[in-house]
């Protein structure tokens, strides 16, 4: 046998050292109608990201209109004085670009992704939908009856649902916060193009609003084109909205939403919380991620791994609405769904695992951990100009610097097992939590009660 030739192997490459990393800053300015407009230039980002944020809150909609202001996001792609709704939609096609607009709590968004190639015609575009949306009878019709039709379905899904019971048992029913936010049935109705022209003039107008843009701006005169498409926007100047304050009622109990037959418990379990601005915010964020985060967090570990009663379970903070004196709300949740039979262990272990949290705190391994996955990976969170856009957006929407979210991963990594622990209990105390339970309530009344973590009451599902 003759010997085989000896193999050269290509040199296993070697990871370089790591680069030093940090959310990028953006540059401010205002233009001459009053539009503030914050700018990232991201090398390689050719697709540019645009984001305008008006304010138009939601508890600036009129008594008995809750979804006026959904209505009137969704109208702005539905033509201008240029453009028909066919014309617009196959200008933004032809220009490779997206519009897409929501309103919430804070205020209505929209948002714009267009190739750095086609910036000025996408600009063009955003422009004619604010300065001059057509918001024609027949479309704010057609929108209307989407709408209605969007919300039995919504009615039917169990966590939609349990959204809707656990706003309406936090917040007193005079808050907006209370009612959902693109409005009822009975509202939704209500709403005529004249009642959405009416809103816009009322509330949009460029003195108001903010504009950000991120992507590659090599090459781009953005101070041209933003003067030639949202400078011509003009609107008389106005002071925003002051931020009504808001209470809460988080006072331990349950609430069954009953679903006759519902093979599945749906759980939604929150309080309210401080927003980004307390001092406290890091602290909550590591805390809350150890408890219910990702798959390898406290919760899932022993309902789903252990007890095999979830596919998941998740704990999150997420702010609602924030003021500019650095006051404002968050809604602290635990969420997930467990097989019907075992609703009651399951909320059982769940609140062993709160308590027990509050007795032994969280181990350091859990700290690590979670900064790796909350601060490591946070650059490939941002690889995308719309990622960066978006959170420069939420921070002008809650009254934050504009170093905020670096100084923040700055803040995850210095925080420690025990300020992390102090957090997360208080951010869940097992006698303040407002349960709501989407399911059987024959099944699952009688264990829920046995359990003693508050007054059962049982709603119907419509």
């Amino acid at each position: 046998m003759t010997e085989l030739a000896a193999m050269e192997f290509h040199p296993q490459p070697r990871a370089g050292e790591a680069k030093p990393w940090a959310f990028p800053a953006p540059e401010r300015g205002t233009l001459d109608n009053g539009l503030t407009v914050l700018r990232c230039h991201r090398p390689g980002q050719q697709v540019v990201a645009v984001e305008v944020l008006l304010s138009a809150p939601l508890d600036a909609e009129p008594a008995g209109l809750d979804g006026v202001a959904t209505i009137m996001a969704r109208a702005f792609s539905e033509g201008t004085d240029r453009h028909s709704a066919e014309e617009f939609a196959a200008e933004l096609e032809r220009a490779g670009a997206t519009l897409d607009a929501h309103a919430d709590h804070p205020g209505v968004r929209l948002s714009l992704e267009v190739p750095a190639s086609r910036l000025a015609k996408g600009l063009g575009l955003l422009s004619d939908a604010l300065r001059a949306p057509a918001f024609a009878d027949s479309e704010v019709e057609r929108l209307v009856r989407n709408r209605l039709d969007e919300i039995p379905h919504e009615l039917a899904n169990p966590s939609r649902r349990a959204a809707k019971e656990l706003s309406k048992e936090l917040f007193p029913a005079a808050s907006r916060m209370s009612r959902p936010r693109q409005g009822t049935e009975e509202t939704v109705a209500k709403i005529d193009a004249a009642a959405v022209r009416a809103f816009y003039e009322r509330h949009v107008r460029p003195a108001t609003a903010t504009a950000v843009v991120v992507g590659d701006l090599t090459g781009i005169d953005l101070d041209a084109l933003l003067g030639a498409s949202l400078g011509a926007w003009t609107g008389a100047t106005s002071q925003p909205r002051p931020v009504p304050s808001v209470s809460a009622d988080d006072r331990g109990r349950v609430v069954i939403v009953d679903r006759p037959g519902a093979v599945q418990t749906q759980l939604l379990i929150g309080r309210v919380g401080a927003d980004r601005h307390d001092r406290v915010w890091p602290a909550q964020v590591l805390g809350t991620y150890c408890l219910g985060g990702t798959l390898t967090s406290r919760l899932d570990r022993v309902l789903r791994e252990e007890k095999g009663y979830t596919y998941g379970v998740r704990a999150f903070g997420q702010v609602l609405r924030s003021a500019p004196d650095g006051t404002g709300v968050s809604l602290l949740a635990i969420s997930g769904s467990v097989d019907t039979p075992n609703t009651g262990p399951a909320l059982a272990d769940l609140w062993t695992v709160l308590r027990t949290l509050a007795g032994e705190g969280l181990t350091d391994t859990e700290r690590d951990v979670a900064v790796q996955n909350l601060v490591g990976v946070a650059p490939l969170k941002y690889e995308t100009a719309a990622a960066v856009a978006s959170t420069l957006a939420d921070q002008v929407e809650q009254y934050l610097s504009d170093d905020y979210q670096a100084t923040l991963y700055q803040q995850l990594a210095a925080t420690g097992t025990v300020e992390a622990t102090a957090a997360v209990v208080n951010a869940f105390p097992v006698d303040r939590l407002v349960t709501v339970l989407v399911g059987d309530a024959a099944q699952i009344k009688e264990p829920v009660e046995a359990l003693g973590i508050g007054e059962v009451n049982v709603v119907s599902a419509e």
